[in-house]
């Protein structure tokens, strides 16, 4: 079977595209990729000054790329929805957002609306920045949403009542934790929007095993060198880490409530190919108590 790789990706010109935490790592290597297909970038990052550094790395690479910078904390809840409203009025169409940035493993922390760090972050996050953007995006005809979930998620359980980490908290129970989240989350949404009759449809992928900033446990610094190097002994770089995100952005024949993987063993590297993860994490009734449990912490409530 032939691998699939980014020359099969068609012209995106006219497409406008968000990526969350595009600034290093997999959001750097998957907004380079579509930026040099000719879409219209937004990275939405923390810091705008490393997100403008990135956006003229790639502009270097490809002269006439559309890239935009804008501000975007996912740890609090007021910036998403700032972010969301400039961005909305900015702009008048929204084919993909890629819920890509994410915290790994910090210590003990909290988000400036109190949740923990790493659930606050990587789920709650998205969670009412999608919903503040899903009405471009159903208006925007075949949109779609990318959530980055982790295999990490393999090993997690949701603990309703300790979601705030105040009982006790070990730093990659938390991250798998938010990770499943993720996955849940992708699912869930697909099926309510299948159940809206929405042309948008949501996509779950993972990266494996990647030599990424993730390492820095939060701190948004560089990771070290001899970290990556050990890294690069089992781990794949960031650049074939985000294909299975780029191939759940592009890849025409998806319906939704796909999840893209690595094919190699343990799926932690190698090309992208549908994942059945979800066939064994994904429970209705788990989703259905996330959804509404994140409702009421986010204070958002989604139309779908």
């Amino acid at each position: 079977m032939t691998k699939w790789t980014t020359e099969l990706i068609g012209d995106l010109k006219g497409k406008r595209i968000i990526i969350t935490g595009g600034a290093s790592g997999i959001g750097f290597a998957a907004a380079r990729v579509l930026a040099s297909k000719g879409a219209g970038l937004v990275i939405a990052v923390r810091s705008t000054a490393k997100g403008e550094k990135t956006a003229a790395k790639i502009r270097e690479s490809h002269k006439d790329a559309d890239v935009t910078v804008m501000h975007l904390d996912l740890g609090d809840l007021a910036s998403v929805r700032q972010f969301a409203g400039e961005f909305t009025g900015r702009f008048d169409r929204l084919d993909l957002l890629i819920n890509n940035a994410g915290v790994m493993v910090p210590p003990f922390s909290k988000t400036k609306d109190g949740f923990e760090l790493q659930f606050g972050t990587n789920h709650l996050g998205h969670f009412s920045l999608t919903a503040h953007l899903l009405p471009l995006l159903i208006a925007t005809p075949l949109s779609r949403i990318v959530t980055v979930s982790s295999i990490a998620a393999r090993r997690a359980k949701i603990n309703f009542t300790n979601l705030d980490g105040s009982k006790g908290y070990n730093p990659m129970t938390f991250y798998r934790q938010s990770k499943l989240a993720n996955l849940l989350f992708a699912i869930e949404l697909q099926h309510r929007l299948e159940r809206a009759g929405a042309g948008t449809i949501s996509v779950a992928c993972h990266p494996g095993i990647s030599v990424t900033n993730l390492l820095s446990r939060g701190s948004g610094r560089e990771t070290g060198v001899i970290v990556r190097g050990l890294m690069g002994l089992v781990a794949q770089p960031a650049g074939k880490g985000a294909l299975p995100t780029i191939y759940a952005a592009t890849h025409p024949d998806l319906k939704g409530g796909e999840y893209i993987g690595p094919d190699g063993p343990g799926n932690t590297r190698g090309n992208p190919v549908l994942n059945n993860d979800p066939s064994r994490l994904f429970k209705k009734e788990l989703a259905d108590r996330l959804w509404q449990v994140s409702e009421e912490l986010t204070g958002v409530k989604y139309t779908t």
